[in-house]
C-alpha cells in the first residue's frame, strides 16, 4: 500500500519525466496578490504567468501545493470533521502548461498516470469522466483517442443558473482567464450511496472527483464577452488526500495514513478510546492548517488572516475541551505532524519551536478568555427578559471572546434560556457585509495596464538613461499623445527609475526631451513594464518619442541608505530576539524605514538598545556590500533569506553584507555599510497580535532627529529652570510633589464626602421601614460617590441609597443596597432601568451598581423613577 508521501513523490516524478519543472509549494500567504486571503489552489502562484504579466524560464511545471480553505470565498471550516472530504488544509497536486501542450496531452498525461501499472494502476472500469457540454474536442479525445466508452463520459452544461456557470467551466474570477474543464471520477463501489455527476444523487460518496483539468481558452471581460487567449494553457489539479483514500482502499480522507496517525496521537494524549469521534477529526485537520499557516508567517490576531487562524485554533481547542482536555494540548501535536508529512513536513520541523510556542500561547490566552466570557455571560443572563438571550449578546461573546454559539447555547440551556439565533445571524451577516466592503479581495485583471514586451531596468548602474516612449496612458486609457497639464503614465523601453516593490517606494524625477518635461512623482511595476506616473508640465509627448529619464538623485540616495539599513536591522533583530523573527512587511522611503516582524512579546529597552548598537557597529565596520545574480538553489545554499510577500524567479539577486546579512532582494543598496552613516531607532510597538514594528532613520535624517531631540531637552530644561543633565531628576521631583498634592486632594474629597454623607443620613426617608436616600449631588466624581454610599450604608444599617451626579455634562448614577434587602431590591437592576432615562446603560452587583449617561437634562426624571420603583418593590 502506497503512503501519502509516496503518492506525492510519484506524481512529481511522473510529470518531471514528461518535461515538467518541479516547482516548490508557494507560501499559504499569497505573494503580491490582494485578491486572495490564502493560497487555495495550485495555480495561484502561476496566476501572473497565465495572465501574461510574468514569464518563467519553463513552459511546463508541476507542484505539490499547500492550500487552505477557511476564510473568504472558499470556506470549508464548518464542514470539517463532519464530512468525509472537507478540510481546512489540503495538498493539491498540479501540472501546468503555459502555452505549451493543450487538451490532447493534458488528457493523455492524466490517464496514463492514473491507469498505468508503472504509476498508480487504477482499474479503468472504475473511472468516469465529465466534459463541458459543448466541448466536443475534449469528448472526442476521451472517446476516440483514449478509448473511454461513451457510457463513462458525461456532458455537464450550465447547471448553476447562468451562461458558463457550470461544474465543468472554470473561471479565475468574475473576469480574467477561464475555460471548460474535464474531470475524472473514481467509483468507490455500489456499497456506498451516491450517483454519477449530474444525477440527483451526485452529492453522495460513491463517485468521487480525483482529477480536474482546466483548459484556459478565454479571457472574460466585465461586460461578459469572451476573448480567445493567444496561448491557451492547462491547469490540472489532483487532491492528494482523495487519491490516497482511493489507493489505500478507504472512502473517507480521515481514514488515510496521515490522519490515522494524527488521530491516534490525539486520542492517546487526551485518553480517548473512541477513534471515530468527530472531535478527533476536527483536531487532526486543524493542526495541519494552523501549523502551516504559522510556518508561513501568519500569527493569531483579531483581523484578516490572523483572525481566521485564531478561529481555527479556538475551534480545535474547543473540541479538545469536549473530549476532556485539561490545559494546553494542541501544540503537542506538532512533532507528530512534522514526521507524518514526510518531505512536506520539513518546514514544520525547521520552525517547530516557533509553531509550538505560538500555539501554546494562543491556547492559554483562549483559556483566560473563556473565563472572562463566562463572567460576562453570567451578567447578561441575570438581565434576560422573556427567557431569551439576545442575538446581539451572543454575537458579542462570539466576536469579542471567541465563544462558539454552541458553547453559549450550552450555558443557556442549563438556565432554560433560549438564544435569539435569528438576531445572532443578523449580526453575523452585518459583519460579513462590513468585511466585504472593507476588503479588496477582488480585482478586474482587464483594468491592469498591459503592454507587450518589457522595460529594461538600468537603475542599479546609473540614475539616467536615454529611452523611447513605448506607451502612454491617461485616465486609464491607452493614448498616442499627451499635452501640457495632463496627468499620465509613461512606459519606456528602458529606465533607471526603480518601480515600487519589496517595500521600497518608486523613484521620482524627470523625463524630458527638447520639447517637453514630464515630472515623475512615482514609479510602479505593471507586469514586465515600469509605469512612470506624473504630469506633463510643458510641451507634448508622443508614443515613439526619444527622451532622457533622470532619477531624483538625492531622494534615491536617502531611500538606498534606509533599504540597506533595513537588512542590517533584520539580522540584528534575529541575533537579539531569535530566529523566529520573520519579516511581515516593510516600508522604505526617503525619510524613514519601517520594519514589521513576528515577535510574540514586547521588546524591552535593553534589547532595543542592543539591536541599535549592533546595526551601528556594522555601519562603522564599513562592510563591502556584494550583490550577485545566482540560481535560487545556490542562493538558498548560501543561506540567503527570502522576504515576506516577495516573488522570486529561478535567477535571484543576492545582497550579501559579509555574511551578517544575506537576503534575496531586488532593491537598491549602498556600496559599503559605512555610507549609511548613522542608524537611530525612533519607535517600537505592536501593530497586531504577535507582530511588532520598528521605525528608524539613517544618515542626515538620523542627525536631524538627534538634533531635534537635543533641542527639546534644552527647551524643557529652560522651562523647568535646570540644566539638561539634571532634567530627569527635576521631573521626578515635580512628579513626587504632584502625587503628594493629589493624595492630599483625595483625602480632602473623602472628608467632604463623609461630611456630606452625615448630612444626607439625616434626610433619609422611611419607606415601609426602610431608610431610602435618593439625591442629586453635582460635581462629585464616581469614586467619591462610592465612598458616600458605603458610609451611608454603614450609618443607616438597613438602607437603599441612590445618587445622581453631573460632571462635565456627563451623568453618573450609583445605587447601593444593604445585603439584607438584595432579595427585594437589586442595585444592578435598578441602575440599569435608571440609565435608560439618561441615555446610557450600566449594571453591577445586587448590592452596588453604577451607570453612566449622556442626557443630564433628564436626571431628575431618573431619580423620581427610582423612588417610585423602590416603593413598588418594598
Amino acid at each position: 500500500m502506497k503512503t501519502t508521501s509516496e503518492i506525492r513523490q510519484s506524481f512529481l516524478d511522473f510529470f518531471h519525466s514528461k518535461g515538467h519543472t518541479v516547482v516548490e509549494s508557494s507560501s499559504l500567504v499569497p505573494e503580491n496578490d490582494p485578491t486572495l486571503l490564502f493560497t487555495n489552489a495550485g495555480m495561484n502562484q502561476f496566476k501572473d504567468v497565465f495572465l501574461g504579466n510574468e514569464k518563467r524560464p519553463y513552459t511546463r511545471a508541476t507542484t505539490a501545493q499547500r492550500c487552505v480553505r477557511a476564510g473568504g470565498k472558499h470556506n470549508d471550516l464548518e464542514n470539517v470533521g463532519y464530512t468525509a472530504r472537507h478540510h481546512t488544509f489540503f495538498e493539491m497536486m498540479g501540472n501546468f502548461s503555459f502555452g505549451d501542450y493543450f487538451k490532447q496531452d493534458a488528457i493523455k498525461f492524466g490517464w496514463e498516470y492514473l491507469t498505468s501499472p508503472q504509476w498508480l494502476g487504477l482499474p479503468k472500469e472504475k473511472l468516469y469522466v465529465t466534459v463541458y457540454e459543448t466541448d466536443d474536442e475534449a469528448y472526442n479525445i476521451w472517446h476516440d483517442e483514449v478509448g473511454v466508452p461513451a457510457e463513462h463520459i458525461i456532458r455537464i452544461g450550465d447547471n448553476k443558473g447562468a451562461p458558463y456557470a457550470s461544474d465543468n467551466f472554470w473561471a479565475m474570477g468574475d473576469t480574467g482567464p477561464c475555460g471548460p474543464c474535464t474531470e475524472i471520477f473514481y467509483d468507490h463501489g455500489d456499497h456506498i450511496w451516491g450517483g454519477l455527476p449530474g444525477s440527483p444523487e451526485e452529492d453522495g460518496d460513491r463517485f468521487i472527483e480525483v482529477w480536474n483539468i482546466v483548459f484556459m481558452q478565454f479571457n472574460r471581460h466585465a461586460d461578459g464577452t469572451m476573448e480567445k487567449l493567444p496561448k491557451p494553457s492547462v491547469d490540472t489539479g489532483m487532491g492528494l488526500e482523495r487519491m490516497t483514500a482511493v489507493l489505500q482502499h478507504v472512502n473517507s480522507n480521515y481514514e488515510i495514513d496521515i490522519f490515522q496517525t494524527l488521530i491516534k496521537t490525539i486520542a492517546e494524549l487526551l485518553n480517548v478510546t473512541d477513534l471515530n469521534n468527530k472531535s478527533l477529526r476536527v483536531i487532526a485537520d486543524h493542526i495541519r492548517s494552523c501549523a502551516y499557516l504559522i510556518a508561513d508567517g501568519v500569527v493569531p490576531s483579531n483581523e484578516g488572516r490572523g483572525y481566521v487562524l485564531r478561529r481555527i485554533i479556538r475551534r480545535a481547542v474547543r473540541h479538545g475541551n469536549i473530549l476532556g482536555a485539561k490545559g494546553a494540548f494542541f501544540y503537542e501535536l506538532v512533532p507528530t505532524l512534522a514526521k507524518v508529512m514526510g518531505h512536506a513536513g520539513e518546514i514544520i520541523s525547521q520552525k517547530q519551536a516557533h509553531i509550538q510556542k505560538t500555539l501554546k500561547a494562543e491556547e492559554e490566552q483562549f483559556a483566560r478568555t473563556l473565563e472572562r466570557g463566562l463572567a460576562l455571560l453570567e451578567d447578561e443572563l441575570a438581565k434576560v427578559a422573556n427567557n431569551q438571550l439576545s442575538g446581539e449578546v451572543a454575537f458579542k461573546l462570539y466576536d469579542t471572546y471567541g465563544f462558539p454559539l454552541d458553547l453559549t447555547a450550552d450555558v443557556c440551556r442549563e438556565r432554560n434560556i433560549a438564544i435569539d439565533e435569528k438576531g445572532f445571524e443578523a449580526e453575523m451577516q452585518a459583519q460579513r457585509e462590513r468585511a466585504k466592503a472593507s476588503s479588496n479581495f477582488g480585482m478586474d485583471y482587464n483594468n491592469v495596464i498591459k503592454v507587450e514586451g518589457q522595460t529594461q531596468f538600468k537603475g542599479y548602474e546609473t540614475l539616467n538613461t536615454d529611452a523611447t516612449v513605448v506607451a502612454l496612458f491617461s485616465n486609464g486609457e491607452s493614448v498616442n499623445e499627451i499635452k501640457s497639464g495632463e496627468n499620465a503614465v509613461v512606459i519606456l523601453d528602458q529606465t533607471a527609475f526603480y518601480g515600487e516593490s519589496g517595500g521600497q517606494v518608486g523613484d521620482s524625477g524627470l523625463i524630458s526631451s527638447e520639447i517637453c518635461n514630464f515630472q515623475v512623482n512615482d514609479t510602479q511595476k505593471y507586469g514586465q513594464v515600469f509605469g512612470h506616473i506624473g504630469q506633463l508640465t510643458s510641451g507634448s509627448l508622443k508614443v515613439g518619442d526619444k527622451v532622457k529619464a533622470e532619477v531624483e538623485a538625492q531622494r534615491r540616495h536617502a531611500i538606498t541608505l534606509n533599504h540597506s539599513a533595513t537588512h542590517l536591522l533584520h539580522s540584528a533583530l534575529r541575533e537579539v530576539l531569535g530566529n523566529h523573527v520573520a519579516q511581515k512587511g516593510s516600508l522604505v522611503n526617503e525619510q524613514v524605514l519601517r520594519f514589521d516582524f513576528s515577535q510574540p512579546e514586547a521588546i524591552n529597552k535593553a534589547q532595543l538598545a542592543e539591536i541599535e548598537r549592533i546595526v551601528n557597529r556594522k555601519v562603522r565596520e564599513n562592510i563591502q556590500v556584494v550583490i550577485e545574480q545566482m540560481d535560487i538553489e545556490s542562493a538558498k545554499a548560501k543561506g540567503a533569506m527570502a522576504l515576506f510577500g516577495e516573488k522570486y524567479g529561478d535567477v535571484v539577486r543576492v545582497v550579501d553584507m559579509s555574511d551578517f546579512s544575506i537576503e534575496l532582494c531586488g532593491g537598491t543598496h549602498v556600496n559599503q555599510t559605512g555610507d549609511i552613516g548613522l542608524f537611530k531607532i525612533t519607535s517600537e510597538g505592536a501593530v497586531a497580535a504577535g507582530v511588532r514594528r520598528v521605525e528608524a532613520v539613517t544618515g542626515e535624517n538620523a542627525l536631524a532627529w538627534l538634533h531635534n531631540l537635543q533641542q527639546i531637552a534644552q527647551n524643557s530644561a529652560e522651562v523647568l529652570k535646570t540644566d539638561v543633565a539634571s532634567l530627569v531628576e527635576k521631573i521626578q521631583q515635580l512628579q513626587d510633589k504632584a502625587k503628594r498634592t493629589e493624595k492630599e486632594l483625595e483625602q480632602l474629597k473623602t472628608k467632604q464626602a463623609s461630611q456630606a454623607g452625615a448630612d444626607l443620613a439625616k434626610q433619609a426617608e422611611q419607606i415601609n421601614g426602610v431608610n431610602v436616600v435618593v439625591q442629586q449631588i453635582d460635581n462629585v466624581d464616581a469614586k467619591a460617590l462610592r465612598t458616600m454610599v458605603d458610609d451611608l450604608k454603614n450609618q443607616l444599617g438597613t438602607a437603599i441609597i441612590v445618587f445622581g451626579s453631573v460632571v462635565d455634562d456627563k451623568v453618573s448614577l450609583i445605587v447601593g443596597v444593604t445585603k439584607d434587602l438584595t432579595d427585594k431590591v437589586k442595585a444592578g437592576e435598578l441602575v440599569g432601568e435608571m440609565a435608560q432615562h439618561v441615555g446610557g446603560k450600566g449594571g453591577g452587583r445586587p448590592d452596588m451598581a453604577m451607570a453612566g449617561g449622556s442626557e443630564p437634562q433628564h436626571l431628575s426624571n431618573a431619580l423620581t423613577f427610582a423612588k417610585e420603583w423602590i416603593q413598588a418593590k418594598i
